[in-house]
C-alpha cells in the first residue's frame, strides 16, 4: 500500500503518500564509512561495534551473529538496508544485558527497593475494589514490597486487607498470601519484604501468624537478635520473604476522621490528563511550599517504642523481620541513628517534603544504616503519585507507589528499575553510603559528564495504532520531548519540531545534557501527536537509568501509558558521554 486515504466530507477524500523506512542521512554515512562496495564485511562490522557503538570487546563472531539474525543473502556481510534492519532491531537495545550485576552482598539499607503502596487497590484510593489482581501484576513487573492493609472482617473472627475508611470493597488476607506466595520469585529471586499496616486485635494478630507460618513455610525468613543490629543482605535473602510492621496500636477512629477532614480542606488532587502531570520540580519549590508549619508533628503511626510490643500475640511478635518504629519527639527523635539497633521508619510525602527542608542531611545518615520508607499523601484519592527523586536523592530506600496508577511520577519509578537486571534492588551510589561527608542534592556540583543524544526517527505506529486514532482526517503530526530526571541541576525536558502528516518521522535533532550527578540520572523520552483544537495526543514513553544506557545508535521501544511495550513502536537514537 503505498497511499493512505482520509475521508473528509461525502464527496472528497485526502490522499497521503506512505513513506517507506529509510535510513536517515547520518547512518548512510556511517555506513559509507566502514564498508566497501555497499557491503559492510564482519571486519567492518566489528569495527563498527568497537568505534561507533562503544562495544570495546566486540568479535569478529558478535559481528558475524548480527550478520545472521537479520537474515540477509550476503553471508559475509550487510548491505545498507540489513545494516539499518540491525540498527533498529529488537537485538540492538538502548540498555545492557547485564543481569544482576551490583554487589548484593550489602546490608539491604544500601538498596533501593521497589516498592509499593496499597498493593491490593485495583484503582482509586476511595471506592475501587480489592484483589490480588494489583499484588500479582505487581510481582511480575519485579515490585519487592507489597503492602497489605489488615483489618477485622465483618463478623471479627477473620482477617481482610482493605482501605480502612473508604469504601473499597474488602480481599481475604490469605487470598492475598496465597498469590504472593505464587508470584514472588517470577521475575526475581531476591526477596519479598511485605509491610502490614496492623488494625488487628491479639487474637487476630494470632490468626494472622498462623496463616503467614502455614503459607509461607520454609522461604519465610524467620528473624535472630542480629538482625535488628544490622540488616542482612539480599544475596542471602534470595527467594524469602520478609514480614514488616510496626507495634500495633489500637486504631483512633476519630484521627482518621479529622485527617479526612484536613486534606478535604487542602483541596482534591486534579485529575491526571491521559499523561500524567509532569513530574514535579525539585529546584526548590517544595522548600517554598512548607517552610510553614514545619513544627506540625505527625502523629498518625507513632508508637510508644517497646511498650507497646507487650500487646503484640507472641507468635506474631516473632515473625517481624523489619521492625518498624516512630518514637515519640519528632524530626530528631525519628532520625537518631541508634549503632546497636536499625529499624524502618515511615514517613507521608508531604512530611517527607517537610524533613528535607530542615532535617536533609540527618534523613542521608538515617538511611545509611537503617531503612526508610516514604508513601503518597492522603489527597491522591486518583492514585497518582509524587517525584521519587526527592526520596532517592536523601538515600530513601522503599519510596511506596501506587502501581496500579499512571503517569510520569511511575514511569520514572519503572525507568528506575530496569537497572540491575530488573531484580527490584538498586545499589545505592556510593556517595549515599558515605560516612566521612554527607551528600547534599541542594548543592550544585561540577559537570561529571555530558550526554549527547540524536533523535533520528519514529516507526512503528502505523502497525500499533488505527490509522484514524490520531487524527481522523491526515496522518499524525509527531514530535519528541527528550530530557533528564535527577537531582535539581540536572532536571530539563526538551523537544524536537514537529513533523506533519507523517506516520515516519525523521527528526534528525541533537540534544546535550550536562549532568553532575549521573548516578541517579534518568533519561525521559516521550513522543506526543500535536493536535491543534484539543490536548496532544499520547504517542509513547519510556525512562531509561542512564548508569545502563548504552553508547552509540541504538532502538529504544516504546511503552504505553501503563507501562506495557509496543509490539512495533521505537525510536532510533544515538547515545554518546562527552
Amino acid at each position: 500500500m503505498s497511499k493512505q486515504t482520509y475521508r473528509v466530507c461525502f464527496c472528497f477524500r485526502r490522499r497521503f503518500r506512505l513513506a517507506v523506512s529509510e535510513a536517515p542521512e547520518d547512518i548512510k554515512k556511517l555506513f559509507e564509512q566502514y564498508s566497501e562496495n555497499g557491503i559492510m564485511t564482519i571486519d567492518g562490522l566489528q569495527r563498527f561495534l568497537v568505534e561507533v557503538q562503544k562495544e570495546d570487546k566486540a568479535t569478529r563472531e558478535d559481528a558475524q551473529k548480527i550478520i545472521d539474525s537479520v537474515k540477509h543473502f550476503h553471508r559475509k556481510g550487510v548491505n545498507l538496508e540489513a545494516f539499518f534492519k540491525y540498527l533498529f532491531g529488537d537485538i540492538n537495545p538502548p540498555l545492557a544485558s547485564l543481569g544482576v550485576h551490583h554487589d548484593m552482598s550489602a546490608p539491604l539499607s544500601h538498596y533501593f527497593i521497589y516498592t509499593g503502596h496499597n498493593s491490593y487497590l485495583t484503582g482509586n484510593q476511595l471506592s475501587s475494589e480489592c484483589s490480588d489482581v494489583p499484588i500479582i501484576n505487581a510481582l511480575k513487573r519485579g515490585v519487592r514490597v507489597i503492602e497489605l492493609d489488615i483489618w477485622p472482617n465483618s463478623t471479627k473472627d477473620d482477617v481482610d486487607v482493605l482501605h480502612g475508611g473508604t469504601l473499597t470493597t474488602p480481599v481475604e488476607l490469605i487470598k492475598c498470601l496465597r498469590s504472593i506466595k505464587e508470584y514472588a520469585f517470577v521475575a526475581s529471586e531476591y526477596p519479598v519484604v511485605i509491610t502490614l499496616e496492623d488494625h488487628l486485635t491479639p487474637n487476630l494478630q494470632a490468626k494472622v501468624a498462623e496463616m503467614v507460618t502455614q503459607t509461607f513455610g520454609e522461604i519465610l525468613f524467620s528473624p535472630g537478635p542480629e538482625c535488628f543490629k544490622e540488616f542482612p543482605c539480599p544475596e542471602s535473602l534470595k527467594r524469602r520473604i520478609i514480614i514488616s510492621t510496626k507495634p500495633p496500636k489500637e486504631y483512633l477512629g476519630a484521627k482518621e476522621v479529622k485527617d479526612k477532614e484536613d486534606d478535604s480542606q487542602r483541596g482534591k488532587a486534579s485529575d491526571e490528563e491521559a499523561w500524567g502531570n509532569e513530574v514535579p520540580d525539585l529546584k526548590g519549590s517544595h522548600v517554598a511550599n512548607y517552610k510553614n508549619d514545619l513544627d506540625e508533628e505527625d502523629e498518625e503511626d507513632t508508637d510508644d517504642g517497646d511498650k507497646s510490643q507487650h500487646s503484640l500475640a507472641p507468635e506474631y511478635k516473632h515473625l517481624i523481620g523489619i521492625l518498624a518504629r516512630k518514637p515519640k519527639g519528632g524530626l530528631d527523635a525519628w532520625l537518631r541513628v541508634d549503632p546497636d539497633k536499625v529499624t524502618r521508619l515511615s514517613m507521608s510525602e508531604q512530611k517527607f517534603e517537610k524533613a528535607v527542608v530542615t532535617h536533609g542531611k540527618q534523613i542521608v545518615r538515617f538511611t545509611r544504616r537503617n531503612v526508610l520508607r516514604v508513601y503518597p499523601k492522603s489527597t491522591r484519592f486518583d492514585s497518582s503519585n509524587y517525584n521519587p527523586l526527592i526520596g532517592w536523592m536523601h538515600g530513601v530506600q522503599m519510596v511506596a507507589f501506587n502501581m496500579q496508577g499512571h503517569g510520569r511520577s511511575l514511569w520514572l519509578m519503572h525507568g528506575m528499575f530496569k537497572a540491575n537486571g530488573g531484580c527490584g534492588y538498586v545499589k545505592k551510589p556510593d556517595f549515599l553510603l558515605n560516612a566521612e561527608e554527607v551528600f547534599d542534592p541542594k548543592i550544585k556540583l561540577p559537570v561529571k559528564t555530558t550526554l549527547k543524544v540524536t533523535v533520528y526517527m519514529g516507526e512503528g505506529w502505523y502497525y500499533d495504532f488505527h490509522h484514524t486514532h490520531f487524527d481522523a482526517y491526515s496522518p499524525p503530526d509527531f514530535y519528541t520531548r527528550v530530557g533528564i530526571a535527577g537531582v535539581p541541576a540536572d532536571s530539563v525536558m526538551k523537544k524536537t519540531k514537529i513533523l506533519e502528516d507523517n506516520w515516519l518521522p525523521s527528526w534528525n535533532e541533537v540534544f546535550e545534557f550536562p549532568l553532575t550527578v549521573p548516578e541517579l540520572a534518568l533519561l525521559r523520552i516521550e513522543v506526543h501527536e500535536y493536535d491543534m483544537s484539543e490536548k496532544d495526543d499520547f504517542g509513547g514513553q519510556t525512562c531509561l537509568p542512564i548508569s545502563e544506557l548504552r553508547s552509540g545508535i541504538r532502538a529504544v521501544p516504546l511503552y504505553s501509558r501503563k507501562g506495557e511495550k509496543y509490539n512495533s513502536v521505537k525510536l532510533l537514537m544515538r547515545f554518546e558521554f562527552i
